[in-house]
C-alpha cells in the first residue's frame, strides 16, 4: 500500500491512499486534512498503518476472500509454518460452507449451519471445536482491521467435545514394548520417550551437544518441524517452560553412549569422519535429522494399538503413581503451567485425599 499528499489550498491537504481490493483491483481513497505539511505526512502514514495491510471493500468482501487475506497477512507472520498449515486446513471447512457469503452478513446462525454440516460429514466434535476456535480468531482479526463490528463466533456455540482419552501403558506393557523393539531402529526412540517424557519432535531435534552424559542431563533447546512448504527444519520451544533440562536415568545414559559409539563406527565405515557436535542423536546414515512424518509412519507399521505419544503419557503416569509432585512432572514434560498437567493427568492422582483424612483425624479425632 502506498500514499501521498496533495495541497489543495494553504493548510488544506488531500491524502491519497493507493490500495487493492480482495480481487486485486486498484483502489484509490481520498482523505481531507487541515494542518501543516508535516502533520499531513504523519496522518498519511497513520492511515496506511491503521489499514493493517488489509485494503478491501468491507461491503463487498466474501468470507472466502477475507480468509485469503487473513492467511497471507496475519497467519503467515504470526504463527509457525506448521501452525499455518493447520489454520489453512481448518478454514477449508469454512470455505466449503460459507466461502461465498458476504463477510459483513455473517450471523451466528450461519456458524451453526457450518457445525451441523461438519457433523453430517462425519467429523467429530473435537474437530468442529478446533475449526470454531480458528474461525473465531480470524473473525476477531477482522474486527481489529475494521471489517466487522461484532464477531458472530463469539456468540455461536459448537458442540462440546468429550474429554480426550489418553493412552497409557502399564509398566509390564512398556517393558514388553521395549523388548519387542530391542535391536531395531525404533528402540532408542521408545526408550528415550518412556524415560524422559519428551515429545516426538523434541527427541528428533535433540543434538549430542544438548546431552551431558557425565552429569546425566539433556537440555531441550529445539524441536523439529516438518511442513509441506519448508520441509524439515528446527524451531524453538513454544513456551519458556518448553526450554528445560531433564535428568536422565542411568540406563538411558548407557544406551546413549552405546548409540554414539555405533554411530561413530558407522560413519567411519562410510568414510564420513567424526560427527559434528550439532548433529542429532537420532539421525540417518548421513547424520541428518530423521523425518518426523517418516518416523510416525514407521511406528504405525511396527506397532498397532500403541501411539508414539503414549510414551509421554506413560512417563507422566509412572511418575505420578510413584508419588512425584505435579510441579516436578509439569517441569519435566515442559508444560507451560502445572494446571495443564493437572488437567491432563489429575485423574491419576490417588491417595492424597486419604492422607488428608488421616491428617484431620490425627488433629481432631
Amino acid at each position: 500500500m502506498k500514499g501521498h499528499i496533495r495541497e489543495r489550498s494553504p493548510g488544506h491537504w488531500a491524502i491519497v491512499i493507493d490500495a487493492q481490493d480482495a480481487q486485486g483491483q486498484r483502489k484509490r481513497r481520498w482523505h481531507s486534512f487541515q494542518g501543516t505539511k508535516r502533520e499531513a505526512q504523519v496522518q498519511c502514514a497513520k492511515l496506511i498503518a491503521d489499514a493493517g495491510n488489509v485494503t478491501v471493500d468491507p461491503n463487498r468482501i466474501t468470507v472466502g476472500d477475507y480468509l485469503d487475506r487473513f492467511l497471507t497477512d496475519w497467519v503467515a507472520s504470526h504463527t509457525t509454518a506448521r501452525s499455518a498449515e493447520r489454520y489453512a486446513g481448518s478454514l477449508r471447512h469454512v470455505r466449503r460452507v460459507l466461502g461465498s457469503k458476504k463477510l459483513q452478513a455473517l450471523q451466528p446462525l450461519d456458524l451453526a449451519a457450518l457445525y451441523a454440516d461438519m457433523a453430517k460429514a462425519g467429523l467429530g466434535a473435537r474437530t468442529v471445536k478446533h475449526v470454531h476456535v480458528v474461525f473465531h480468531r480470524a473473525l476477531e482479526q477482522a474486527k481489529l482491521w475494521g471489517l466487522l463490528k461484532d464477531n458472530p463466533a463469539a456468540i455461536a456455540r459448537p458442540p462440546a467435545p468429550g474429554k480426550a482419552k489418553i493412552e497409557i501403558l502399564q509398566p509390564k506393557q512398556a517393558k514388553a514394548l521395549l523388548e519387542r523393539l530391542h535391536g531395531g531402529p525404533l528402540y532408542l526412540l521408545a526408550s528415550l520417550g518412556l524415560a524422559t517424557g519428551m515429545r516426538r519432535n523434541e527427541m528428533l531435534g535433540l543434538r549430542w551437544r544438548d546431552v551431558d552424559l557425565e552429569a546425566a542431563r539433556a537440555t531441550v533447546e529445539q524441536s523439529l518441524e516438518q511442513t509441506s512448504a519448508h520441509g524439515i527444519r528446527t524451531k524453538a520451544p513454544k513456551t519458556e517452560a518448553g526450554l528445560r533440562t531433564i535428568s536422565l536415568p542411568a540406563h538411558i545414559c548407557e544406551e546413549l553412549r552405546a548409540h554414539r559409539v555405533a554411530q561413530a563406527k558407522q560413519r567411519l565405515a562410510l568414510g564420513m569422519g567424526k560427527a559434528p557436535d550439532d548433529s542429532t542423536v537420532l539421525a540417518d546414515l548421513e547424520g541428518k535429522p530423521l523425518s518426523p512424518n517418516a518416523v510416525t509412519k514407521m511406528w504405525k507399521r511396527a506397532l498397532t494399538g500403541v501411539t508414539l505419544h503414549s510414551l509421554r503419557h506413560t512417563h507422566a503416569s509412572m511418575l505420578i503413581a510413584a508419588g512425584v509432585d505435579i510441579l516436578t512432572v509439569s517441569r519435566r514434560l515442559g508444560h507451560a503451567s502445572p494446571s495443564i498437567t493437572l488437567d491432563v493427568y489429575g485423574h491419576l492422582v490417588h491417595g492424597a485425599d486419604d492422607r488428608a483424612a488421616k491428617v484431620m483425624d490425627a488433629a481432631f479425632g
